[in-house]
């Protein structure tokens, strides 16, 4: 493990940030592929060499993993061609088409983005893990205040609150702040030097290790059907 961004990769970063347009964009695709493209699959692979000792379910293809640069405009008032970032998901093998838990990991200009959780998940997923926090919701709130989380600056992420119980959900349930998120899991926004760190992976990884449990819990309701080789 080691590899790592350049200075030339946050320097692209910057300049995207304030050139979001396509002939900018084109005119330096070569340095967004070297310095950006080729660095994060790297990264993703060595990563999944962590995942494959304590989350074997959530290595993937490098390929899939990374989210594309370009921006779906189709719907969105901001129609800026490209992300200002360079991000990556890894999720378990079974759920690739829905909203579960996995890893999320992003690079910007200015800061480094590690977390782990479920993410605004669609209505199929999210009434299926509220209905799990009726049984298992201790065990969340105890997993999102664990303390090697808190010592890796991990913290909950914006739970996105109900302002009133789900329908069909008790309101004095005790679990029920945790039934009116709408997503859960926690994050840590690194400096950004972290991304030009031999040490990257490294951190990404035991930020991930100690997350595990909490993903698995939350993915514990979704019943993914495993098949097939890792990809």
């Amino acid at each position: 493990m080691g590899t790592h961004f350049s200075e030339a990769a946050l320097k692209f970063l910057r300049g995207l940030k304030r050139n979001n347009d396509r002939e900018w964009f084109a005119a330096r695709k070569e340095i967004y592929e070297r310095e950006l493209k080729a660095p994060m699959l790297a990264v993703i692979g060595e990563v999944n060499e962590g995942l494959a000792e304590f989350a074997p379910e959530f290595v993937r293809d490098p390929a899939k993993c990374m989210f594309r640069i370009y921006r779906d405009t189709r719907f969105s008032k901001d129609k800026k061609p490209y992300k200002d970032h360079v991000a990556a998901w890894w999720v378990r093998r079974g759920l690739e088409k829905t909203s579960g838990g996995g890893f999320y990991f992003a690079v910007s200009a200015t800061e480094v983005t590690v977390a782990a959780g479920v993410y605004m998940p669609q209505p199929p997923q999210l009434l299926a893990i509220r209905r799990h926090l009726l049984e298992h919701h201790a065990e969340l709130r105890a997993m999102l205040e664990a303390k090697p989380l808190k010592k890796l600056g991990m913290a909950a992420m914006e739970p996105a609150t109900m302002s009133r119980p789900p329908k069909g959900f008790p309101a004095d349930h005790p679990g029920i702040e945790l039934i009116k998120q709408r997503q859960w899991g926690v994050s840590a926004e690194l400096p950004v030097e972290t991304a030009l760190s031999p040490k990257l992976v490294e951190e990404m990884v035991k930020r991930y290790r100690a997350a595990a449990p909490m993903i698995a819990l939350l993915n514990e309701p979704l019943q993914p059907e495993v098949k097939g080789p890792l990809f």
